[in-house]
């Protein structure tokens, strides 16, 4: 091998010789039948991911395996699939045009639904001569302990009453429901109305009936909000609101308030009733019979019971979720009060700007799911999964902070009165923000279980510290939900970074 090329005599040595061309296939002889089929078929083999795909492919085109013998020599269909997919480099070809995303929502409709979310307070610019009286034994205006308590018992009821009224729904039972709607919302109404009663003390009676009333309507509107009748919700509570906007300008005589209140609600219910009781038969009037005991449940096949259904424990981490993020932005609103800085009305511009933000939130969580699936896409390793969405997750709770930031700012701008938001008190509410995006994004992904659990943590540390007079509330307020939003934070990241959570 290290000699000399052989050189023909009279060759000058700066020639080679040259290299003999290869014979060419003769005319008469047959194309290859192996390179034939995979020409015909390349396009299909090229993007399968598995030989099994080629041998679907050629048992559905008829070919037997006697003719697979016959024609190609070899064994079987599944043998042919593999010498295919061999021969063919492998080609996924991108789709035509961008892909479909089906979290693709329009900002103004979660606007829409933050301003719905907001609206209610409204009511309690014209209820305020009913509230009217000496402050309590701890400091709060008259009638706060109770309209207070049933609000939190409406948020922890509908919100478990919603989760499972959804969980039919996305089991394709409508009317399954409407029944858990209408039978859950008037149990919740009655049992806001009987805690109200229970913890008004000497709170005067017009109070108690103002959070029996609160509590109805926490309960139409979640039927509403559920059944997707957000623009009906908005519609009953306009005049309402208008009214609440006149009456901040100029005086408005009491009966007109008291009108405005009460036919607010009426619509409101009636709507409510209308949704979850539609009529039977053309021309019928509203069919207001409950279902029969059990209805809520799936029906039995035969004689064995189905568990299809949504199990009603599913719907107790919602539930104390509501209730947990509910006594949070409770202690937001009256955390001025808790210091003895403020006693002329609660420091609604918190609770206001939390109130409002919810519509970012929502339209952010979309944004955040389509992030994740553009990273699903474009991702190679798990790794680099994870580093997406957790820049993901960044971006979008950055974007809900400046919105809040945003409201805030205005509406204690807005508010008569009001202090001024800055310092641990802005902190303190932008934690609480973190607390529930967060939260949120957990529960739209199913793991509310960690959500209620943090919650509930921070929300019964914030009590004790409360009782016990430990440090200041904000300052403890700051604590608590720093220490909730950075574990929340964490989990989501560990939690969301994983690609099997975003099935």
């Amino acid at each position: 091998m290290s000699g000399s090329i052989w050189m023909p005599p009279g060759a000058r040595p700066d020639t080679l010789p040259a290299v003999p061309r290869q014979r060419t296939k003769p005319s008469w002889a047959q194309p290859d039948p192996f390179d034939e089929l995979a020409e015909r078929l390349d396009d299909f083999i090229a993007a399968a991911v598995h030989p099994d795909e080629i041998a679907a492919l050629l048992e559905s085109d008829g070919l037997s395996d006697d003719q697979i013998r016959e024609r190609y020599g070899v064994k079987n269909s599944f043998a042919l699939a593999e010498e295919l997919y061999e021969r063919v480099e492998r080609r996924y070809p991108e789709p035509d045009g961008p892909a479909h995303d089906t979290w693709q929502v329009g900002l103004l409709g979660c606007l829409l639904r933050g301003l719905v979310f907001a609206l209610p307070g409204f009511g309690y610019v014209l209820g305020a001569p009913l509230l009217a009286g000496p402050h309590d034994d701890v400091g709060l205006p008259a009638g706060t302990v109770p309209l207070l308590a049933s609000a939190l018992v409406g948020w922890m009821w509908n919100q478990g009453l919603a989760h499972r009224a959804y969980a039919w729904l996305g089991l394709g039972d409508r009317g399954a429901a409407r029944r858990a709607l209408l039978l859950g919302a008037p149990v919740g109404a009655l049992l806001g109305a009987l805690v109200a009663l229970t913890v008004a003390g000497a709170a005067h009676p017009a109070a108690v009936a103002f959070a029996a009333g609160q509590s109805v309507y926490l309960g139409a509107a979640t039927a509403l909000l559920v059944m997707g009748r957000e623009r009906a919700l908005l519609t009953a509570l306009l005049p309402m609101a208008t009214g609440a906007v006149l009456a901040l300008a100029h005086p408005v005589p009491d009966a007109v308030r008291l009108t405005l209140l009460l036919g607010s609600l009426a619509v409101v219910a009636l709507l409510g009733l209308r949704e979850v009781a539609p009529p039977k038969g053309r021309g019928a009037v509203l069919n207001l019979r409950l279902p029969p005991r059990g209805r809520d449940k799936p029906r039995r096949t035969r004689s064995q019971s189905t568990t299809m259904g949504p199990r009603l424990s599913a719907s107790l981490p919602y539930a104390l979720f509501g209730l947990a993020t509910g006594v949070l932005v409770l202690y937001a609103a009256l955390g001025d009060f808790l210091t003895g800085e403020q006693h002329s009305a609660i420091a609604a511009p918190a609770a206001v700007a939390l109130t409002l933000s919810m519509g970012p939130a929502e339209w952010l969580l979309y944004r955040f799911r389509s992030g994740s699936l553009a990273g699903l896409r474009s991702s190679s390793t798990p790794r680099a999964f994870w580093r997406t969405t957790v820049l993901t997750v960044l971006k979008c709770l950055s974007g809900y902070l400046l919105a809040l930031l945003v409201l805030s700012l205005a509406t204690s701008a807005l508010w008569p009165h009001a202090p001024g938001i800055a310092g641990v008190r802005l902190a303190g509410l932008l934690l609480l923000g973190v607390v529930l995006w967060t939260g949120l994004l957990l529960q739209s992904f199913g793991a509310v279980l960690g959500a209620a659990t943090i919650c509930c943590g921070a929300a019964l540390a914030q009590t004790v510290a409360l009782l016990t007079h430990t440090g200041s509330p904000h300052g403890v307020a700051l604590i608590v939900h720093g220490t909730a939003a950075v574990a929340q934070t964490g989990l989501v990241c560990g939690l969301l970074g994983r690609v099997t959570a975003h099935r």
